[in-house]
């Protein structure tokens, strides 16, 4: 479980991503499509079609991470836009925990796969 400090700001994007992107590719993303600077210290984070994988780029002040997580069973809850041409969400560090950690955020359920030992 990653844990995020309560000033950190996360930027998720609503429209799946290529998922072969890598640090250059979701820099650009960033930059087209949620309108911001990836040397804020934000988080930004990225999914694919089918809510399986999840993509984080992250910007510590000496250089860029790039953290990946795949599911080996169901998938990610992932906001939707409310309106059209919506491309990002800023959301709270806390609910992108949940997010991260199967939380079904209509409800705050774990997802039917999530299974906590």
């Amino acid at each position: 479980m990653l844990s995020f400090t309560g000033s950190l700001k996360v930027f998720v994007a609503l429209d799946p991503v290529d998922m072969r992107k890598g640090f250059e590719g979701l820099h650009a993303a960033v930059g087209e499509k949620l309108k911001a600077d990836v040397r804020d210290g934000a988080i930004f984070a990225f999914t694919n079609k089918k809510r399986t994988r999840l993509k984080v780029l992250y910007f510590d002040g000496t250089g860029l991470w790039l953290m990946t997580k795949r599911l080996e069973k169901g998938t990610f809850f992932w906001p939707r836009a409310a309106e059209a041409g919506q491309a990002g969400l800023k959301l709270a560090p806390e609910a992108f925990a949940l997010l991260t950690d199967g939380i079904d955020m209509h409800g705050a359920k774990p997802r039917g796969w999530y299974q906590r030992e």
